[in-house]
């Protein structure tokens, strides 16, 4: 026979509640987040008064459980890469000092320091948060192609990137 729901009065808010069914015999704070921020902060004042519990992870003892599990896990708090701040292998190719890049004009290009660190931390701090990467190459890639797009729609011209050749005419 299944019991109909009760309801209890929370101890942090003091509204009534229906308790998980699951638990009602034990649930004393409704499900918002004050309330379960304040049943946590009562459980670990009852747990800390009893005897012994106290000085639990004190002590040599447990600086040296500690100090073991960290041995056996390292790294363990380090943040997890994600593919894109992850690195890819690369072919050995012998280096032309005239050429740096083949996708880039040369007069577009230039190291980070020279074309995002001039600018406002916010602005490298907003492509950082649209892109989702946080690579400095990433952010210089990304802070050119702005200036190009930004150049582009205001109608300003840029020499370098304007095609000398006339294309031969389609037939």
């Amino acid at each position: 026979m299944i019991r109909p729901p009760t309801r209890r009065k929370c101890r942090c808010c003091k509204k009534f509640f229906v308790p998980d069914p699951r638990t009602q015999d034990r649930q004393r704070y409704c499900f918002q987040s004050a309330c379960r921020q304040a049943s946590k902060a009562a459980s670990q004042r009852r747990w800390l008064s009893k005897d012994g519990n106290g000085d639990h992870f004190r002590g040599p003892n447990e600086v040296r459980r500690v100090q073991l599990w960290r041995q056996n896990h390292p790294g363990y708090w380090r943040k997890k890469r994600t593919s894109s701040e992850s690195t890819q292998a690369v072919d050995s190719q012998p280096a032309d000092p005239d050429q740096s890049s083949c996708n880039v004009p040369r007069a577009l290009l230039g190291t980070l320091q020279d074309d995002c660190l001039a600018q406002d931390p916010a602005f490298v701090g907003l492509i950082s948060m649209i892109t989702g990467c946080t690579l400095q190459e990433d952010i210089a890639a990304t802070a050119r192609q702005m200036l190009i797009r930004g150049r582009n729609i205001l109608g300003f011209v840029i020499p370098e990137t304007t095609q000398t050749t006339a294309l031969p005419p389609s037939s």
